[in-house]
């Protein structure tokens, strides 16, 4: 006798079952894909007790005739594809047909539904895949799918679902992927009676986004678009202040399809490079659109797996908008007040003695005149030193500091400075009253700079002056309606590989010779990679001689030490194996972790003082470029305190 046996269909299908519906959240999956395919505009989810006892969704879709309703139910059925061609092209989020069927098989089954054409709806119901009949019903155009008892037949299956609140929580977070790939349709979820998600339904991602994710989320992303080679990017991007210790807020969609796409993952955490710290996630709402026939859907049960035909215009798409994104983005975080505790007496006046002297602690920086300061703006502390460093007998900048004075008159005409819990007195040693006399600095060295007028400053120049400093570690600026809070290390370390950045990407491809080649170990597979890629390669700086388990490199690019070249160049198989982006974004990225390692090295040090010149200056190239806002570790540069906050606390408005 053969050891062969052929199942029955309710064994079959009870299997597949098993691929497709494994808990609430994929039975509510295929059954909104169902009704996103049929044109609906208005669906509304309900679940009672995580989804496991009902599971309702209503649709305003195109409906079925009553005929359809017993086909619709068996496997491989369905309304979206034909032949083996539609395979090559699909635009639908369902096509495989075997949803309903593996609903059917393990559930109560109701639906409900008409076409716009009919004067009366059908129900079908249906019992383990049994049809139990079909009946005429009164009901509006489109479809109710209503699933009771789930697993009711597999006991042994209904016993491996988590807790009611866990399902419900997996029925939740597909239902908002849902949302966010489709902002023209407006998704209500209800779980236990209550409203849980109810988007606008506009067409606009922002809309749908404030619905899942909050006011808060939103006000924190900042809008993508981009193109690439027969690849568009377009949604939304997390500023570097919303970042999250996992990938749970990294949301891909492929032409609408909510899919776990490693490489557009891989292309936007790569983007965020000297942007977040290396430990976070960034947050995204990307929508990738791509010519169906270059993407295949059909690799995963669930379809939520995607296959490329290509992935690198992929990868360089992805990154290459989302770094844009980044680099244009001028926005900083704010400063977070609590709420201003009750007073029973919220302006209560100043005595006249003490108003005076709060006018005399005023501080102010006079950038219109032609100080000193303005002078020796462009130059770094070192190289003022050693130039204005010397101290004259007419009363010049003494050696050891910029902010010490030698003469006895200068100092009987500045404000001594007014020790503060939280202030630098060395910043304040270089602010006067308003009224006060500036005796002018006359380096023997320095040439003479003629007064001249204040230059009338541009509109789109924003009006600032430096208040202060504290704790030798923040600069705080008043620019134009609120106040700046800096981090002078770190404003320091950005400007600084801003300009190593620009620098790297003028330059021409040059390669420096090694008196000794190096060799380096790695796999045949490898090597054949680098072979086959040796024009790529060879065009980023490297020369070298392949063997059969390494290769002897000769020349590497100039600019990268030895140890990092080899490193380079251990990961480019990787890399072009995978088709994640060309060599040259690889070697982009890494000489730019080199790049920001070496600026954080060079910047200025919180804790320490310098010369108020050298934090003007420091100021003054934060101004001009006000899309400089996180350090290449991802840490706030500046944060914002608007002055309407500043009166909200102070009982104002």
């Amino acid at each position: 006798m053969g050891k062969i046996n052929v199942l029955s269909f309710a064994v079959a299908n009870l299997i597949a079952a098993g691929e497709v519906v494994d808990r609430p959240a994929s039975v509510i999956k295929e059954l909104l894909e169902n009704a996103i395919d049929a044109g609906a505009t208005r669906v509304t989810v309900e679940i009672q007790h995580g989804g496991v006892s009902f599971m309702r969704v209503a649709d305003n879709g195109s409906g079925m005739s009553a005929e359809d309703l017993p086909v619709a139910i068996r496997r491989h059925a369905t309304s979206k594809i034909k032949d083996a061609a539609d395979l090559d092209g699909i635009a639908t989020l369902g096509f495989r047909g075997e949803a309903l069927a593996a609903i059917a098989s393990v559930s109560d089954l109701r639906i409900i539904t008409r076409t716009a054409d009919a004067p009366y709806g059908s129900k079908l119901e249906a019992k383990g895949g049994e049809i139990i009949g079909i009946t005429e019903q009164g009901c509006p155009v489109g479809t109710t799918v209503i699933v009771e008892n789930l697993f009711g037949n597999v006991p042994a299956r209904r016993k491996f679902l988590k807790k009611d609140v866990s399902e419900a929580i997996a029925v939740s977070t597909y239902v908002e992927k849902i949302a966010l790939s489709r902002p023209d349709i407006a998704i209500r979820l209800i779980i236990d009676g209550n409203m849980k998600l109810d988007t606008a339904g506009d067409g606009n991602l922002r809309s749908a986004m404030y619905a899942v994710f909050g006011r808060d989320f939103v006000q924190r992303m900042i809008p993508v678009k981009g193109e690439g080679e027969s690849v568009t990017v377009e949604g939304f991007i997390g500023r570097s202040d919303n970042v999250r210790p996992k990938r749970n807020y990294e949301n891909f969609f492929i032409n609408g399809r909510y899919v776990n796409c490693r490489t557009a993952a891989a292309a936007l955490e790569q983007a965020y490079t000297s942007y977040i710290p290396p430990e976070k996630f960034p947050c995204c709402v990307l929508n990738i659109i791509i010519n169906p026939a270059a993407v295949d859907v059909n690799v995963h049960p669930a379809k939520l797996e995607v296959k490329f035909s290509n992935e690198r215009p992929v990868f360089e798409a992805v990154y290459s908008a989302v770094r844009t994104a980044l680099e244009e983005n001028e926005a900083r975080p704010g400063l977070q007040l609590k709420p201003a505790p009750s007073a029973t007496n919220a302006f209560a006046p100043i005595e006249e003695g003490k108003r005076e002297s709060l006018a005399a602690r005023q501080i102010t920086i006079d950038h219109g005149s032609a100080r000193p300061s303005e002078a020796f703006a462009h130059m770094s502390a070192a190289t003022y030193a050693n130039q204005y460093g010397t101290t004259s007998s007419k009363g010049g900048l003494s050696a050891p500091s910029a902010y010490q004075r030698n003469t006895k008159s200068e100092e009987k005409e500045r404000v001594a400075p007014i020790p503060r819990p939280g202030f630098s007195a060395a910043s304040a040693v270089t602010s006067v009253p308003v009224t006060a006399p500036v005796k002018e600095p006359e380096p023997i060295s320095a040439p003479a700079i003629p007064r001249r007028d204040p230059d009338p400053i541009p509109v789109a120049r924003p009006v600032w002056r430096i208040i202060g400093e504290a704790f030798h570690a923040y600069v705080i600026v008043e620019c134009d309606d609120k106040l700046l809070l800096i981090d002078k290390h770190a404003a320091h370390e950005r400007v600084l590989f801003e300009n190593l950045r620009a620098r790297m990407r003028e330059r021409t491809d040059a390669t420096q010779i090694l008196m000794l080649p190096m060799q380096i170990s790695m796999s045949a597979e490898d090597v054949g990679l680098l072979e086959a890629y040796r024009g790529e390669v060879e065009a980023i700086g490297f020369a070298f001689t392949a063997k059969e388990h390494a290769i002897s490199v000769s020349e590497i690019p100039e600019g990268l030490e030895p140890a990092a070249a080899a490193e380079l160049i251990s990961t480019l198989p990787v890399t072009l194996g995978q088709e994640n982006g060309s060599a040259k974004l690889t070697r982009d990225i890494l000489f730019e972790k080199a790049l920001y390692q070496g600026a954080c090295k060079a910047a200025i040090k919180a804790g320490r003082e310098y010369p108020p010149e050298h934090i003007e200056w420091l100021c003054k190239k934060l101004m001009e470029l006000p899309d400089i806002t996180v350090c290449p570790h991802g840490r706030p540069v500046a944060m914002e305190l608007s002055h309407a906050a500043i009166d909200r606390q102070f009982k104002r408005t």
